[in-house]
């Protein structure tokens, strides 16, 4: 049986388990995702929906839709959770910052240098993308 990764919001009103393996994992450095998580990056692992579940909180998820991938965050303590195409998406992009456990992947590139913040200096060995990162 794979170990089950769990997740939850600061206030630990939303809770959400992942099911290994991960797609793939990324720090984004588009100005909507700054602005989201009010960092640098925003740093997430995709996962197939059927491997991941809520368990509780639905009624906490507040979407914003806006342009682009949506951006969803607990309305009682605001952390950031998930992106791209939540609900309904083939794959959920979950932050990284709420995992409660190791999910066992390490972010492999970023997305979205071209639109970085002025102070924010890439120091990894990571490649990087200008946009999004490329189709397969």
């Amino acid at each position: 049986m794979k170990k089950l990764i769990r997740g939850s919001c600061l206030c630990g009103g939303v809770r959400f388990e992942a099911e290994p393996p991960f797609i793939r994992a990324s720090h984004c450095h588009c100005e909507r995702c700054r602005k989201h998580s009010g960092t640098a990056v925003c740093t997430q692992a995709r996962v197939r929906r059927e491997q991941f579940r809520l368990l509780a909180g639905e009624e906490l998820i507040k979407v914003y839709e806006g342009e682009g991938a949506v951006k969803a965050f607990c309305v009682n303590c605001g952390s950031s959770l998930v992106g791209g195409d939540w609900p309904e998406g083939a794959e959920v992009s979950t932050r990284m910052g709420a995992f409660d456990d190791d999910p066992g992947i390490r972010p492999q590139f970023h997305t979205f240098v071209a639109d970085r913040a002025p102070w924010d200096e890439i120091t990894d060995k990571l490649p990087q993308y200008g946009e999004a990162f490329p189709a397969r």
